[in-house]
Parts: C-alpha cells; sequence; structure tokens
C-alpha cells in the first residue's frame, strides 16, 4: 500500500520536474518536505518498482530544434551494437534501437534526429559517414501530438 507521503511526492514528479540546480528541493518544499526526505522517498519508490522510469521528455521546439524525422538505417547484423553506439553519441539523436525484424525486411536500426534549420542533410551526411552505412530512409516528422505523461495521483 503506497502511503500519503509517497503520494503527495508522486503527485509532484510526475509533473515537469523544475529546471533548476536541485529540483528536489523545490518539489520538498512544494510538498512540505525537505530536500533529502524527498529524494529517499524517490528513490524508495523507483527500489519498490512503483516507478519503473523516470526520464526527460525533450521538447525539441522549445530547445531550438525545427524539424525532426525518423532515419532508419540498413545495418549488417554484426554492426548493429557499434552502429547504435555511434548514433546514438550525437547530440541530435534522442531515440535509437534496433528493430527485430527489420522494417521493409531491411531497416533494423531507428533513430529519431532533431535539427535546427537548414541542418539536415548536413546532419544525416555526418551519421552516414561516421557509421559507414550509406542504405538509408528519412521519415519526415508531419505534425507534433501533445507530449504528456500519466497522472496517477491527481490533486484530491
Amino acid at each position: 500500500m503506497i502511503k500519503e507521503k509517497e503520494k503527495n511526492i508522486s503527485r509532484f514528479i510526475q509533473m515537469d520536474i523544475p529546471v533548476t540546480e536541485r529540483p528536489f528541493k523545490v518539489i520538498g518544499e512544494r510538498a512540505g518536505m525537505g530536500e533529502e526526505e524527498t529524494i529517499a522517498i524517490t528513490r524508495d519508490l523507483m527500489q519498490k518498482g512503483i516507478i519503473r522510469k523516470f526520464g526527460a521528455v525533450l521538447r525539441h521546439q522549445k530547445a531550438g530544434f525545427l524539424q525532426n524525422a525518423m532515419v532508419i538505417w540498413a545495418v549488417p547484423p554484426e554492426k548493429c551494437d557499434t552502429a547504435g553506439r555511434i548514433l546514438s553519441s550525437f547530440d541530435q539523436v534522442t531515440h535509437c534501437y534496433q528493430r527485430d525484424p527489420p522494417f521493409e525486411g531491411t531497416y533494423n536500426i531507428f533513430t529519431m534526429v532533431h535539427f535546427r534549420e537548414g541542418e539536415m542533410d548536413t546532419v544525416i551526411q555526418e551519421l552516414s559517414s561516421a557509421t559507414g552505412i550509406k542504405d538509408f530512409m528519412v521519415l519526415m516528422s508531419e505534425e507534433e501530438y501533445k507530449k504528456s505523461s500519466m497522472e496517477y495521483f491527481p490533486d484530491d
């Protein structure tokens, strides 16, 4: 059974985390407790498996990236790990994963790549050069959908 303090902290960490040097201090203040207790409760929720994932959502347009595309790559199976590490090392790549079975029987590495104005062709060529992979497809995003998290403990 989840305790009231855990619910209280959960209400705050399921929302946008404050962009500050000490976000758990701010969350703790809002929840009526200290920073250390807030961190301890959050850590405990993760250890119990109540929180399975804790991560950031990039709002790429606010970060200055005006275009994005799913770039899919035909990578020989024995080179997937190496290519994945190279692709994911680029700042513009926010998602990189292997797909099995490959799309159209060929494209097995998928990357979500974000671009500033006018840099798409250059970045994609840098990715291709870095990996040595020349067979790829660029699937442009046409619309951004609302990004929101599930709310498990709404204010009562």
